[in-house]
């Protein structure tokens, strides 16, 4: 007898030390923290513009030998480590985009935190683009938390750039699915990094004006649509800062939609993927053994992803030309990768000197923010919430806070979206294809830039959070018979917090829109 009471004691411990465990894991971590913000101004204003970029790059990880060149690291099968510290354990890190047990081997390029701070009368805004697969959004507003008021910032955006290339900052690209390939100390330091950006960027401030630029019809060379219907957002937009005094470029802030993976996922070297030679082309130009295809134009790029969801992506079988060759590139090599840069630098370099790009020394700003609350209907996520291995609080039973905002500057309006947002969704073609899991006509109608302002529309994905994919529910398939007579499920559902999520992005937004006008 006991024995049997030491038994029923002992799984009575276990079980409540296991409820105590994930009920902590599902907690919310923030929960004093909402935003409603509402910033409405008609008046021009002169502007200020200050840049910064703070390199993110982990070091001291130890490297691996891929035995079997498979880029998953399985000592069963004779991979081994190099302990280079001399601890006696691996201490990796984890890249995250494609698939589990990738650590590092090297760094090929920097990964960045970097920042556009504007000040357009009373309002300050910064945004800051991460070259990462994504940020949750309870660490945003630990960010957030930790800025000092007098940086008098009234809105901060993070965005991800959707890195496929850099470390795991969400957590489901481990060792295991059960594991996290979160590193502690390396998300403490991309936060400060990251803080100290935005400070910096604000310190840097001065009177500027904007130049504003695009090229909506040349990005889609360079990009694929892998899910059907094939909507692009290959739209290219960008805005040159450039110091009233000087005549000389503080930064740009630049945006495109597609997946920063044209390195795919047997690359073991830190990058950020094509956004790294976008970034250097427009900064420092376009050069090779002495022949310059264009000038940059200095300062500091800012790199944002706008609709990736589709899935918008670059394979390895899909061809970019070498800018100075002509040679068409296909793999997934470093050298397409720069290709895919140089093309897509050129074509903004390119819009700036066009006739289309519009000049502002004054202007007015609004902004709208808000927190909203998404129902999580993902099993696998909600798992990975429970065990800690995606470190996302929950706000009530299987509900998780984020955020969506719209805003204006002068010729231009914005929207930022939490997530990686289906094209058709933004630019339209939302349709109900035979086989789609919920019987119903498309609901995100009309498009969202059918309805945004300005002449210069910019999709902020990832923006705030990284709540996966954001599907039309009319187009949501995990059911037989799959849409367009597939043998399986399309790509997406399997990484969206679940069908209620498109329809509820939109509604907010559209509402936001309305708001601002």
């Amino acid at each position: 007898m006991n024995i049997l009471k030491r038994i029923i004691l002992f799984f009575g411990i276990f079980l409540l030390f296991g409820y105590g465990f994930i009920i902590n894991n599902l907690s919310d971590r923030h929960p004093d923290y909402s935003i409603n913000l509402s910033i409405k101004d008609d008046q021009s204003h002169p502007i200020k513009a200050g840049f910064a970029k703070v390199p993110i790059t982990p070091s001291g990880f130890d490297t691996w030998n891929d035995i079997d060149n498979n880029a998953r690291y399985e000592p069963n099968k004779g991979d081994t480590y190099n302990d280079l510290n001399g601890n006696g354990t691996f201490d990796p890190v984890w890249i995250a985009g494609f698939h589990n047990k990738r650590p590092a081997q090297g760094i090929h390029d920097d990964i960045w935190a970097r920042v556009m701070v504007l000040e357009i009368g009373d309002t300050r805004l910064a945004i800051v683009g991460l070259d990462a697969v994504g940020f949750l959004h309870d660490e945003v507003v630990d960010i957030r938390k930790s800025l000092s008021k007098s940086l008098q910032l009234d809105y901060c955006i993070i965005a991800s750039t959707h890195n496929h290339e850099g470390p795991d900052l969400v957590g489901i690209w481990g060792e295991s699915f059960l594991s996290s390939g979160v590193n502690p100390e390396f998300m403490a330091d991309v936060k400060a990094k990251t803080k100290f950006a935005i400070e910096t960027a604000v310190n840097q401030l001065r009177p500027a004006k904007l130049r504003f630029a695009q090229d909506l019809v040349n990005g889609a060379t360079f990009v694929m649509d892998t899910r059907k219907p094939e909507e692009l957002d290959a739209g290219l937009r960008i805005i040159q800062a450039i110091d009233i005094d000087a005549d000389t470029t503080l930064g740009s802030l630049i945006s495109w939609g597609n997946h920063p993976e044209t390195l795919w996922s047997g690359n073991l070297q830190i990058s950020s993927d094509f956004p790294h030679y976008i970034r250097e082309s427009v900064e420092n130009g376009i050069h090779r053994n002495g022949k310059t295809l264009a000038e940059g134009i200095g300062g500091t790029a800012v790199y944002m992803s706008s609709s990736v969801g589709g899935l918008m992506t670059t394979r390895p079988s899909f061809a970019i030309p070498d800018m100075f060759t002509g040679e068409m590139l296909t793999g997934a090599t470093f050298e397409k990768t720069e290709a895919q840069g140089q093309n897509i630098g050129y074509l903004l370099l390119n819009a700036l000197n066009g006739k289309q790009a519009i000049d502002i020394t004054e202007c007015s700003i609004s902004i709208m923010a808000k927190t909203i609350s998404l129902p999580l209907d993902n099993n696998n996520f909600k798992l990975g919430f429970a065990l800690g291995v995606i470190k996302h609080g929950t706000t009530s039973w299987m509900q998780v806070r984020t955020e969506v905002a719209a805003f204006n500057i002068g010729p231009a309006s914005f929207l930022t979206i939490p997530g990686e947002i289906y094209p058709e969704i933004v630019n339209g073609g939302v349709v109900s294809p035979q086989g789609q899991d919920y019987k119903i006509s498309p609901i995100e109608v009309p498009s969202l830039r059918s309805i945004m302002d300005g002449e210069f529309k910019f999709i902020f994905g990832l923006a705030n959070d990284e709540i996966g994919y954001i599907i039309p529910k009319s187009e949501w398939d995990e059911k037989p018979p799959y849409l367009y007579h597939l043998d399986d499920s399309p790509y997406g559902e399997e990484n969206s917090i679940g069908p209620e999520t498109g329809p509820l992005i939109y509604k907010h937004l559209v509402s936001l829109i309305k708001d601002l006008k």
